[in-house]
């Protein structure tokens, strides 16, 4: 079995845990396109089998966020999940916040939060977190397409958040709140679409359990480079390592007669597979 599957995260769910359900359900190699914090919900792109071999072959990396960030306290993890650690009277109204989204726009530098995944001196920054070690993050430049105010009310307010790898919302959230004079922690985060993964068509781990062959997308229908159409003669060639097709600069996905063979790439003009899949 070799696919991806739109799986739809709840919230309280941890990422690891439904891409270890997958893999015994399918009994194939899995793994997922970008983790979710624990508390966030939303689009979970899982692949299976030979598919991860195509993570670093996906153009599109964007990815979409519904957020809500609450103003007025600061919490140790960013999140409502985590201690209250700051306090402020100054709730920004909308027009103060929609002045400060914009310079949030584009490539930004952006400090993760301690409570995260980033390893410091081999050690996870939330394992040093919680147990109580000092430590700082190094600022790392991300990337925000569009960052939209919602609605809110009460010092609540929601977001509609477009990024690239890397970003963090709690951390927009944090820096939002002192743009605005202010402080602010994320209390709801679901991720609406991830690369061409929209929740529109993701599917629960409990309906996917009933059915995984229902709901297996093949792998070069999540991918938009150029086909390529080889004949049975040259699909002999070159699983057999003789690369003899001109073509131009990019990437392609490739064909046999009969199936998927993966992403080629030209080097020094000829057509070489970088990325075997094969179904």
């Amino acid at each position: 079995m070799n696919g991806f599957f739109n799986v739809y995260k709840s919230s309280n769910t941890n990422s690891t845990f439904i891409v270890n359900k997958i893999k015994h359900l399918v009994g194939q190699p899995c793994g997922h396109m970008g983790t979710l914090d624990p508390m966030a919900s939303g689009v979970l792109p899982v692949a299976v089998g030979k598919s991860t071999r195509l993570f670093d072959y996906f153009a599109d990396k964007k990815k979409t966020y519904i957020a809500k960030f609450k103003f007025g306290y600061e919490t140790d993890t960013l999140d409502k999940t985590g201690k209250t650690v700051k306090i402020c009277d100054k709730i920004p109204d909308k027009s103060e916040i929609e002045r400060a989204l914009p310079n949030f726009l584009g490539q930004i530098s952006q400090v993760p939060p301690k409570y995260c995944a980033n390893s410091v001196n081999g050690r996870r920054g939330y394992d040093l977190a919680r147990k109580g070690i000092d430590f700082e993050l190094k600022a790392k430049t991300v990337t925000v397409y569009s960052f939209k105010l919602l609605d809110g009310e009460n010092g609540e307010y929601r977001f509609e958040i477009e990024c690239g790898k890397g970003t963090y919302i709690r951390s927009l959230a944090r820096d939002l709140g002192y743009a605005c004079s202010s402080l602010a922690t994320m209390t709801e985060l679901e991720r609406t679409k991830s690369g061409a993964f929209s929740i529109t068509s993701a599917v629960t781990l409990d309906e996917l359990a009933k059915n995984p062959e229902k709901y297996l997308i093949r792998p070069d229908e999540t991918l938009d480079y150029e086909k390529l159409f080889l004949t049975e003669e040259q699909t002999k060639k070159m699983l057999n390592g003789v690369f003899e097709i001109k073509i131009e600069q990019g990437l392609y996905r490739v064909y046999s007669p009969t199936e998927f063979l993966g992403i080629g790439k030209s080097e020094d003009g000829l057509l070489k597979i970088k990325a075997y899949v094969r179904c």
